[in-house]
């Protein structure tokens, strides 16, 4: 029976009772810093530019730190970068999300 079995788990983080960040804002702030734009971005995994934009104001608020620096387009074209915040806050998400699995891990092994 085990052999079929898997566990899953899901990692988020809110505040105030209201989600700031997940898997999803983190493949947008994978795509920007692989791409260059949020526009790229926010295309590439099927969203408006502007919902793109609303959730990253949304987790900038509740972190009270941006985590675009935005250049506005003209003749060179615009672009983003990750600030130092954003690039922390992956890192530190990434390094929770992998130590949750571990431990979801060892706990279905113990039962299962």
């Amino acid at each position: 029976m085990a052999r079929r079995l898997r566990i899953r788990s899901k990692v988020w983080l809110e505040s105030g009772g209201r989600m700031i960040f997940s898997d999803g804002r983190l493949q947008l702030l994978e795509a920007v810093d692989e791409l260059g734009s949020l526009a790229r971005a926010a295309r590439r995994l099927g969203m408006s530019y502007r919902a793109a934009w609303g959730l990253l104001k949304v987790t900038e608020r509740a972190l009270g730190a941006p985590l675009l620096a935005v250049r506005i387009g003209g003749r060179r074209g615009g672009g983003a970068v990750l600030t130092r915040e954003a690039r922390t806050l992956v890192r530190r998400f990434r390094r929770v999300k992998q130590q949750v699995n571990r431990a979801a891990d060892r706990a279905f092994a113990r039962q299962f």
